[in-house]
């Protein structure tokens, strides 16, 4: 090969390197900085090709999507100074890149780790102001919302990213307290077992009292009524038979001596002593009943 033909070569190969090194791609899911001997000369470079100087430009590519920094379970103190296991992770994404190159390098795992400290402070100082109750249900998403308010102005200010959501994974109590708290609970929910039984019962007495007021004033109720009907019927018995007796005295009687002289001899057995001259014997000596 000739030296005119390996000059060709040459210079073709450094020419593919230059523009090699010239252009560069930032994709629609990137952010990027342009350097300029390690000072920062586009702090937000759009999306698209691009060319640089090589050898004096250089450029830091970052990821442009949301992403996702898992803290380590931390211990924290309520208002009443109870302690409690607080598991969270938060969400965020660059938006000041310049401000991210210079805070963390632009190495994401530091501004993971910078972002967990910020978050176990907001979360101890949130913490701190609220009881257990409020921290767990009462006021957890309220708690959710102020420190993503607060961890967002200072991520912002300090690392040039934007915190979008901050959310605790799980709260539980330390393993030195959980069984006395576990006792206490079950303390109170006997207590309160208890004065439910307690209630019950009392509810229940009065219930059969009540019950059994109300049964003897029907039963007193249907005595009185059924001696009032009774006496009425005994009444109007008396009132018929009287009525029969003064219509004919003397039929009314012998009927009734018929009845007595057949109630008195149904047993075979039966024995009766009496005078002669009893009014027993009234109809048997004389029909008309004579004397």
């Amino acid at each position: 090969m000739s030296s005119r033909n390996m000059t060709i070569l040459v210079l073709l190969a450094v020419g593919i390197f230059i523009v090699s090194n010239a252009l560069y791609v930032i994709k629609e899911t990137e952010r990027g900085v342009l350097l300029r001997f390690g000072e920062v000369v586009n702090p937000d470079i759009s999306p698209g090709l691009h060319w640089k100087i090589p050898f004096v430009n250089n450029v830091r590519k970052f990821e442009g999507r949301v992403l996702t920094v898992d803290s380590q379970p931390e211990r924290f103190f309520t208002q009443e100074q109870k302690a409690l296991i607080v598991d969270s992770y938060a969400k965020f994404q660059v938006s000041d890149t310049a401000k991210f190159y210079t805070a963390t390098n632009g190495e994401e795992a530091r501004a993971a780790g910078l972002l967990a400290q910020r978050i176990n402070d907001g979360l101890r100082n949130q913490v701190a102001v609220r009881s257990v109750q409020e921290v767990v249900s009462g006021e957890r998403d309220q708690l959710m919302e102020d420190i993503t308010r607060v961890l967002n102005d200072v991520a912002l200010a300090e690392l040039g990213v934007r915190v979008v959501d901050v959310r605790v994974k799980k709260i539980d109590l330390p393993p030195d307290v959980s069984e006395s708290v576990y006792r206490r609970m079950n303390a109170e929910r006997e207590k309160e077992a208890r004065e439910l039984r307690s209630q019950g019962q009392e509810l229940a007495e009065g219930i059969r009292a009540a019950a059994d007021r109300e049964v003897t004033v029907i039963i007193a109720n249907a005595y009185k009524e059924s001696e009032q009907i009774r006496g009425q019927g005994d009444a109007l018995a008396t009132s018929i038979y009287a009525d029969a007796f003064n219509q004919d005295p003397e039929f009314y009687s012998f009927t009734r001596s018929l009845r007595a002289y057949q109630e008195s001899f149904q047993g075979q057995g039966d024995v009766l002593l009496l005078k002669p001259d009893s009014e027993f014997f009234r109809y048997l000596k004389d029909s008309k009943g004579g004397s």
